[in-house]
């Protein structure tokens, strides 16, 4: 997530990588797989941009289920 432009505090990234974390367990996507991972980081930190700042919120925009 270090490539995209902003401000974003340390509890920003933490709650940002939390979400993506949490959301490639649940998807199954491995760390080899840039262009899921790729995708999936830049639609949470546009979601968290446009004001969806709640890790919970976040999660189940983003949730299969």
């Amino acid at each position: 997530m270090q490539r995209y432009s902003g401000v974003f505090e340390p509890e920003d990234l933490d709650l940002l990588q939390r979400v993506f974390d949490q959301l490639c367990k649940e998807r199954g996507i491995a760390q080899t797989n840039s262009e899921q991972r790729e995708a999936l980081a830049s639609d949470i930190v546009s979601a968290f941009q446009n004001g969806v700042a709640d890790e919970a919120a976040l999660l189940q925009r983003f949730s299969a289920g």
